[in-house]
C-alpha cells in the first residue's frame, strides 16, 4: 500500500478538520496515512465515521513515534503554519522523502498550498504529479576543544544566542579557517537560502532566492564597526566561537533544538551532505512569492510589454 506521513498542528480546530478531509480523501484512493502518535487521538475524535475509519489504528493508518516513522512513506503533509513544517521536517530529512505543507499560519513561506487548496493537493498525491525541489541545509557541530559535543542539523538556521539577557556574549566569527571578526553580540545568526527569510531577515540579513547556493552569516544586535551581514560561499566553513570570558550562551537550530553553549565552545556550520526536498505543485516564481506573502505593494508596475 501507498503510505504518505501526515503531520497536524493539533492544537487548531481547523487543522484538525482539514486533517480529516485529507484522510478520507487519502483513504477513498487507496493511500494509507501514518501520523505521529500524540496526534492521533485529536485526528480521531468527532462524528465524522468514514474520517475516523480512515485514521483508525490498523491497516489503512498507523500511529507511529521516533524520527524515522516515515520509513515506509512517499511524502510527508504539513498542515499548519511554517513552525509544524519545521517540527515535520525532522521525519522528511530522516527519510530523504519530499515535505509539502498546507498553510494555516500568518505567513506560511515554507508552504507550497493554501487550505483552500485541499483537493488539488490530494490529487497531485494520487497521480504524484508534483515536482521534487532541492534545498539547502545545515549540518551543525558544536565542539569543546577536541570533543564533539552536539550534532544535529538545520533547515532554517543554527542562532547562537546570550543565554542571559543582562550580558551580551563575546564571539569571534570565523570563516574557512580564518578569523574575521570579534563581536559583543546578542548573537549571531547562520541562515541557508530558505532561511533568509526567517531570523536572519529580521536580524537585518538579505534575502536570497532559493536558487542560489550560499550561507548567510547575520550579527545580531553587535557593538562594532564591522557588523554588517555576510553571503558566503556553499561550501564554506563557518564557525563560531565563545570566547573563554564569555557568558554563556545557546545554539538553537530552526528554533526547536537547542543546547547550551559553555565559554570556549566552538560551533562549526556547514552545508549538509543531503539536501531538504519540498515537493511543489505549482510554478510559482520566487519573487511572486515574496509579493504574496509579504504584501509587498506593486501597484504601478506594468511590464517590460509597456516598453516595446
Amino acid at each position: 500500500m501507498r503510505r504518505v506521513m501526515l503531520v497536524t498542528h493539533a492544537g487548531r480546530p481547523e487543522a484538525i478538520r482539514i486533517a480529516r478531509r485529507m484522510a478520507r480523501a487519502l483513504a477513498a484512493s487507496g493511500i494509507g496515512v501514518q501520523v505521529p502518535e500524540h496526534e492521533l487521538a485529536p485526528l480521531q475524535a468527532g462524528e465524522d465515521d468514514v474520517a475516523s475509519q480512515a485514521l483508525a489504528s490498523g491497516d489503512e493508518t498507523l500511529p507511529c513515534t521516533g524520527t524515522d516513522s516515515a520509513v515506509s512513506c512517499e511524502l510527508v503533509i504539513v498542515i499548519g503554519g511554517d513552525g509544524t513544517i519545521l517540527r515535520a521536517a525532522q521525519y522528511a530529512v530522516a527519510e530523504s522523502i519530499p515535505l509539502l505543507g498546507v498553510n494555516l499560519g500568518h505567513v506560511g513561506f515554507l508552504a507550497e498550498v493554501e487550505s483552500d487548496d485541499v483537493e488539488h493537493l490530494v490529487s497531485a498525491v494520487v497521480d504524484r504529479s508534483y515536482r521534487v525541489e532541492e534545498r539547502l541545509a545545515l549540518k551543525v557541530n558544536l565542539l569543546k576543544g577536541a570533543d564533539l559535543k552536539w550534532s544535529t542539523w538545520a533547515l532554517n538556521e543554527a542562532s547562537i544566542e546570550k543565554a542571559s539577557r543582562k550580558r551580551m556574549i563575546d564571539v569571534v566569527l570565523e570563516i574557512d579557517d580564518r578569523p574575521l571578526s570579534r563581536w559583543g553580540c546578542d548573537g549571531v545568526v547562520v541562515s541557508s537560502p530558505t532561511g533568509s527569510t526567517a531570523y536572519a531577515w529580521s536580524s537585518g540579513g538579505p534575502v536570497v532566492w532559493p536558487a542560489v547556493q550560499a550561507l548567510v552569516v547575520a550579527p545580531i544586535s553587535a557593538h562594532a564597526l564591522f557588523a554588517r551581514s555576510l553571503v558566503v560561499a556553499p561550501d564554506s566553513k563557518v564557525a563560531v566561537e565563545l570566547l573563554p570570558a564569555s557568558p554563556e550562551g545557546v545554539i538553537w537550530c530552526d528554533g526547536r533544538r537547542h543546547h547550551d553553549l559553555e565559554p570556549g565552545s566552538r560551533v562549526e556550520i556547514t552545508r549538509a551532505d543531503d539536501p531538504l526536498k519540498f515537493a511543489r505543485l505549482h510554478e510559482a516564481r520566487f519573487t511572486d512569492r515574496l509579493v504574496a506573502k509579504f504584501g509587498l505593494p506593486v501597484e504601478g508596475w506594468r511590464g517590460k510589454r509597456a516598453f516595446r
